[in-house]
């Protein structure tokens, strides 16, 4: 029997809630892959991404990792970038609050076409992981003179 809209507002979000259970079952809390142009998200590290005609720029804001830890791989337009942060902790101690993430990270994006697998570089630098991928020079703009 309908009751109101209350239960069908209910058993939505459950069914979302659900959804997202089995999302992180499959790839860790807060790690679903998101594409290049996604919303923004949760998750460690929060990412930014840029682009230009040359190359995307892709920023990973990971205080406290060890850069050589941290392993990056392409495949078929999907960047993968996982690793670890542990975070030091006083043996005994009562923590009634924590709040910087400890353990193992993954994050997944989705590349747009006509990025060169080639041409990429990785540089850790003050808690900032910057991953530059550059472009197929048949997927830059080209222009065309008018004669």
């Amino acid at each position: 029997m309908f009751t109101g809209m209350n239960d069908i507002d209910g058993d939505l979000l459950e069914q979302f809630r659900h959804l997202e259970r089995e999302m992180d079952s499959l790839y860790g809390p807060g790690l679903t892959p998101a594409a290049l142009r996604a919303t923004a998200g949760r998750g460690f590290p929060a990412i930014n991404v840029g682009a230009t005609a040359d190359q995307i720029d892709i920023y990973l804001f990971a205080p406290g990792i060890d850069p050589k830890a941290v392993e990056i791989s392409i495949q078929q337009n999907v960047l993968m970038v996982s690793g670890e942060r542990r975070v030091i902790t006083e043996t005994g101690a009562d923590y009634y609050r924590k709040e910087r993430y400890d353990g193992p990270f993954r994050r997944v994006l989705t590349l747009p076409d006509g990025v060169n697998p080639d041409k990429v570089e990785a540089r850790y630098r003050e808690g900032v992981l910057h991953i530059t991928i550059g472009r197929l020079e048949t997927a830059k703009p080209r222009r065309i003179e008018v004669k």
